[in-house]
């Protein structure tokens, strides 16, 4: 099997017990995924199968979206819902209030990971320090939140729903922990569902239960997405036969006899029947077509 399935990742799940289900209705054992999500959240979760999995590496665009759901006045030690409370204040901030400090966190951010996270410090995860009550310092690490929009907020129950558009890497959790604390209340976030990775949406999700029934039904594979749809944006060259051939046998083409844009950076290879084959660059300086990956020889 190659391509790759959305799931919809349902809330208590872990990501690997996902991938581990998939795993088995797929009855593959390459198997790979953009992104981990918390056992509280729910949302996209691509997999990818086969030759798709040397995908997850290049992705082109991997920022991801999420709907989190958050309340003022409270903080845990997961700084989520699932974890202990540390802290309970009265909170009566404002919708300006909020507005105003929402802003301050939009563009390139410097977020501490939360000790409750799969960082490794000295081989070990953080999540597995943070179980024995240990706390270490963690390097604080620059991520790029690009939309941060204030969806709902109630003032008499300091509870908030917000949309966010950043970068791979960034930890909704702490967003929330920060805005919070740059409030002078504390937050905790509630809900949280991711709704966008790089190109998948959640239009392209199955939930567990429709993956199964169309395992059931022996559909599966029908309803894998072709991995070029990771490469959406990136310029396309289409070669002839002779130069497909030349292609998947690792050769330099001549960019003379290439029909292409003159565009930086990778472009997404297709052979004369339309097939994707792989990813290559151009090398202006020698005029030649580089790949970069392969993906159908």
């Amino acid at each position: 099997m190659n391509g790759i399935i959305c799931v919809n990742k349902p809330k208590d799940w872990t990501s690997f017990d996902v991938v581990a289900k998939v795993r088995g209705m797929a009855r593959t054992k390459k198997v790979g995924h953009a992104g981990t999500l918390d056992p509280m959240a729910t949302g996209v979760l691509p997999l990818f199968f086969g030759n798709a999995t040397k995908a997850c590496d290049v992705m082109p665009n991997d920022d991801k979206g999420y709907i989190a759901t958050f309340k003022l006045g409270m903080t845990t030690n997961t700084l989520d819902i699932t974890g202990d409370i540390e802290t309970q204040k009265e909170s009566n901030i404002t919708l300006d209030e909020l507005k105003n400090v929402l802003s301050e966190f939009v563009g390139e951010i410097e977020q501490v990971p939360p000790m409750f996270s799969a960082i490794q410090v000295n081989g070990r995860r953080l999540y597995d320090i943070a179980r024995t009550g240990e706390v270490v310092e963690r390097k604080a690490r620059k991520v790029i939140i690009k939309k941060l929009k204030l969806v709902d907020f109630n003032e008499d129950t300091q509870t908030g729903v917000i949309e966010v558009l950043c970068s791979k890497g960034t930890y909704i959790r702490s967003l929330s922990s920060d805005i919070g604390e740059r409030l002078g209340v504390g937050a905790t976030l509630t809900d949280l569902q991711r709704h966008i990775v790089g190109n998948f949406t959640l239009d392209d999700c199955y939930t567990l239960e429709e993956l199964q029934k169309f395992t059931d039904e022996g559909i599966l594979e029908q309803k894998a997405l072709p991995v070029e749809k990771v490469f959406e944006q990136l310029p396309k060259i289409k070669l002839n036969p002779v130069q497909s051939n030349k292609f998947r046998n690792g050769v330099k083409l001549d960019l003379n006899r290439v029909f292409h844009k003159n565009v930086e950076g990778n472009h997404k290879v297709f052979d004369q029947d339309n097939n994707f084959i792989g990813l290559a660059r151009l090398d202006l300086e020698k005029m030649q077509l580089v790949i970069e990956k392969m993906f159908n020889r």
